[in-house]
């Protein structure tokens, strides 16, 4: 069994505060036993405009955010996954919402960016997002070989996509990561059922690191960080603020799931 732990921030447009704030709770994590953290969407900076993305944006393999992430992985010899952070694309007034992840030495193993884009007016409210007109969607998945088992990525609004997910399922996805930002009003009605279904009909665990609360640009997170097992019971959730929650990653409990309540087996029709 290996501990993991699910980062919860509420981070503002000022990236220096949010790199204190972040190395805080990941160092917190760690003394507690985390060998594997994960950062929220939008950790390094919740900007109060779209083009400030453009601002902070960097080349991909430097630049403050990234040595970063791994600076402070090396420092606590713990894997990170890195949220997202705004990496230059191929156009110039878009950056990607890059997740990267980074081994307990501080190498980077890898980089997976968003490929759903949030374009929504949210019903009930006057809340209108547009994310494509600051980001440039990705074009595919990503999975990685870790220590705690084959760990896949997905980013916020992905999560609305089973077929994402289920894809990375056939290739033998263990753990899920949704790093995310999560509106109050979507949050409260569908961020739980969202994560504890893409667990439950996949048989993986799932670590959702979430922004939590009220940020400088007007705008109110959902929180709730948590982690949650292949059965979907929730085994630890932080409902607002900065923190972060914990729990075991038990890859023996998984395959014996799996062994015993065959669902992944039993599929008659698949995705492409």
């Amino acid at each position: 069994m290996t501990q993991c732990a699910a980062i919860q921030m509420a981070s503002s447009p000022n990236v220096g505060f949010n790199l204190l704030e972040a190395e805080k709770l990941i160092a917190e994590a760690v003394k507690a036993g985390a060998k594997l953290v994960a950062l929220p969407e939008n950790f390094a900076l919740m900007g109060t405009h779209e083009t400030d993305k453009l601002k902070a944006k960097e080349v991909d393999g430097t630049g403050p955010i990234q040595d970063f992430l791994s600076a402070v992985a090396k420092k606590h010899a713990v894997w990170v996954v890195g949220g997202t952070i705004p990496i230059a694309g191929d156009n110039d007034n878009k950056v990607r919402a890059a997740c990267l992840v980074y081994d307990d030495k501080g190498q980077r193993v890898g980089r997976y960016d968003k490929v759903h884009l949030f374009d929504v007016n949210v019903p009930g409210t006057n809340e209108v997002y547009r994310e494509s007109d600051g980001i440039e969607s990705g074009t595919d998945f990503q999975i990685f070989e870790t220590p705690f088992g084959k760990l896949g990525v997905a980013i916020c609004y992905d999560l609305r996509f089973p077929e994402f997910f289920r894809k990375m399922s056939r290739l033998g996805v263990e753990i899920f990561v949704v790093p995310s930002a999560f509106t109050a009003e979507t949050g409260a009605a569908h961020w739980e059922v969202l994560l504890r279904a893409r667990a439950i009909e996949n048989l993986c665990y799932v670590i959702a690191p979430n922004q939590g609360g009220f940020h400088i640009n007007g705008r109110k997170t959902f929180g709730h960080s948590m982690i949650i097992d292949p059965w979907g019971v929730i085994l630890d959730c932080y409902k607002t603020g900065g923190g972060f929650v914990m729990a075991d990653i038990d890859l023996e409990r998984l395959e014996k799931v799996r062994s015993v309540f065959p669902v992944l087996n039993h599929r008659r029709f698949f995705c492409e």
